[in-house]
């Protein structure tokens, strides 16, 4: 094997995590027997068809992922392999041992192998970061194609809003991106959900209280995350009432991760007893479960700070409609 090419596939096994196609080897320089060669001494080891990477170890996710890129001739990868790629090991709407992704132009004439998923779309080359490790989907577009695919309302909240507090993109910029697609499936319910999120609303559970308890029945619409400071520093408020003295703080943690962030909260509810402004905590149950129920007593505390507005029931056996005007 030549100097050069053994220099080009060098380069190539380092951009591309250790994995190499016998169609870019060619493009390297190197004959047939001179690849044939590499794998007889174990320096090159086929993984898939047509593939090669440059050891004898177990694959990682990202050379799994390199492996089917490259197997596919100009492939990407799509969905949540390619947000897995973009955040990172450890994202939670995402299993390592999932089946791998891929998304290549409509035109293409191939087939995935064993442990991946191909799909075939028009005008990829816009839709694609071509130049990541490995190639995929841009964020936005790989996040729509998942939401537009989860009929559950809740897990289509819960993704989203994670995927927004990643920082890897923002509500607005998906809102963009959905309001720019020609096709989008359960676009209505999408958009909605993003205008939302853009506006502050930052997890499922402040969502649900949102949409469940405050919109559902007619309550003043509270300010989202709005920062402040507190004895501990910086804080953001999950919702606050203000003019009117309440402030309800959103908790999903079904048990408090740390004997510390305990003690965070009970400072943030006794920093707002010393501004005079009530701070209540919710949780999955009051919000998901008994929605009216905590609607009726958040309008008796909204009542108490002073509000004249009028609740509206979200029903006929809504128990908002037996509180007195």
């Amino acid at each position: 094997m030549g100097t050069d090419a053994d220099r080009a596939l060098r380069g190539l096994l380092g951009r591309q995590c250790g994995v190499v196609s016998r169609r870019q080897a060619s493009a390297c320089g190197l004959a047939a027997y001179d690849l044939e060669r590499l794998v007889r001494r174990r320096e090159l080891v086929r993984v898939v068809p047509g593939v090669f990477v440059d050891h004898t170890g177990e694959l990682t996710w990202e050379q799994r992922a390199w492996a089917g890129c490259v197997a596919v001739g100009r492939g990407a990868l799509a969905g949540r392999s390619a947000l897995r790629a973009a955040i990172g090991a450890g994202w939670r709407h995402h299993r390592e041992s999932a089946p791998i992704h891929l998304v290549v132009d409509q035109q293409r004439r191939c087939a995935a192998p064993v442990g991946y998923r191909l799909e075939r779309r028009r005008g990829i080359e816009s839709l694609v970061r071509w130049n990541a490790s490995p190639p995929r989907l841009r964020v936005e577009q790989a996040a729509l194609d998942l939401a537009s695919l989860e009929p559950d309302p809740l897990r289509m909240v819960g993704l989203l809003a994670d995927l927004c507090q990643t920082r890897h993109t923002t509500a607005q910029r998906l809102l963009d991106a959905a309001r720019e697609r020609v096709r989008l499936p359960r676009r209505a319910r999408i958009e909605q959900l993003l205008a939302d999120l853009a506006d502050g609303t930052c997890s499922t559970l402040e969502h649900g209280y949102l949409v469940q308890v405050e919109r559902a029945h007619g309550l003043p619409t509270g300010a989202r995350q709005l920062a402040g400071t507190s004895t501990l520093g910086n804080v953001r408020r999950d919702v606050d009432y203000d003019p009117l003295p309440l402030r309800v703080e959103l908790d999903g943690r079904l048990f408090h991760d740390t004997a510390e962030q305990r003690d965070r909260d009970l400072d943030r509810d006794l920093d707002s007893a010393v501004e005079g402004r009530l701070s209540i905590r919710l949780g999955w149950g009051q919000v998901f479960t008994r929605p009216c129920h905590t609607a009726e007593r958040v309008v008796r505390l909204l009542r108490g700070a002073g509000w004249m507005g009028e609740p509206v029931p979200c029903g006929p056996a809504c128990v908002l409609g037996t509180v007195a005007a």
